[in-house]
């Protein structure tokens, strides 16, 4: 199959790129600058927008020939800035430019659109009661807010067109050099950093391994009972944030140096700090179902999560 990937220089774009490429898949990816060099060497065919991104026009050359598309274009986070210039931001990157590739796909013919969103649309906090993909959509961030205007407007462009729409919400994603909160965690451990965080036992976080994330991508791409379809993803296994700590620390072979400290405490030193989102990430229960993905596509997660975290620290450059 022919495969067009947005994003494919990311986090989860390289992984993906990879595992379509050891498949077989031809896998066009798309730039804003032609590396005439690393298509020979990858074997990946590159293509240059003829714009910014922002309207259909841009993508008409990369979605040629093409019969699906994987899209992981994207912004996860932005320097402290005004709020107007964040909202600006994501709006652009997670909206404007996944509208535009979708119209020119749906203009081409194309087959399927997957869109890798975030269960961040969802809210912050599950409060307990896990969520499906048809649970209450309740944004709690600019960058959930930006992706859930996306699905909307996604599901709007294709309409009552023959393109298919399939759509995925990974909670938090780690692997070899994930960026973000997971990132500074192997960090912290392998640096042999105290983390007050030995108090937080009760909260339960779903997470999501990068090979599995990759493997549910690709039963997207080629299961047919994922055409207009929303899917929730995870290791299929919870945990605190003490039990992660603790796991992470196993796989890394470092001691786990964990201290408790109240939640007041560290909403205060949060809240001053600025960091009230990555204390959210932390401390809250953000729970998946993942009981639908699992019984619609006969899948299941191929690892486990002790061994996505030792395969996570074992390639990472720490």
């Amino acid at each position: 199959m022919k495969i067009l990937v947005t994003g494919a220089s990311g986090f989860i774009g390289r992984h993906v790129v990879s595992k379509l490429l050891s498949r077989g898949y031809h896998v066009r990816v798309v730039r804003h600058k032609n590396y005439h060099a690393s298509t020979k060497t990858l074997g990946i065919e590159e293509v240059a927008l003829s714009g910014l991104g922002y309207i259909s026009a841009d993508w008409k050359t990369a979605v040629r020939d093409r019969e699906l598309i994987v899209h992981l274009a994207g912004l996860a986070h932005i320097a402290r800035d005004t709020k107007r210039d964040a909202v600006d931001a994501f709006h652009l990157a997670n909206v404007e430019y996944a509208r535009a590739c979708c119209e020119a796909a749906v203009e081409a013919g194309l087959r399927r659109f997957i869109f890798i969103s975030s269960v961040g649309v969802h809210g912050g906090d599950s409060k307990g009661l896990p969520f499906r993909a048809e649970s209450h959509i309740e944004p709690h961030t600019l960058y959930a807010k930006s992706k859930a205007v996306a699905e909307r407007i996604l599901a709007n462009v294709i309409g009552n067109s023959s393109m298919e729409l399939t759509v995925i919400r990974p909670p938090l994603v780690y692997g070899p050099d994930a960026p973000g909160s997971f990132g500074a965690l192997v960090h912290a451990i392998s640096s042999g950093w105290p983390l007050p965080l030995g108090s937080l036992t009760r909260n339960r976080r779903s997470f999501v391994g990068i090979d599995n994330l990759v493997d549910l991508i690709l039963t997207c791409l080629e299961n047919p009972a994922a055409a207009n379809e929303t899917f929730l993803v995870s290791d299929g296994e919870d945990l605190s944030t003490s039990e992660l700590l603790k796991r992470l620390s196993a796989a890394i072979g470092r001691p786990a140096r964990l201290f408790p400290v109240p939640l007041g405490c560290l909403a205060l030193g949060a809240a001053v700090l600025g960091k009230r989102d990555m204390l959210q990430s932390l401390c809250g229960s953000l729970q998946v179902d993942i009981s639908r993905t699992c019984e619609l596509l006969n899948w299941k997660p191929k690892v486990s999560v002790d061994e996505g975290l030792r395969l996570a620290v074992s390639t990472s450059s720490i």
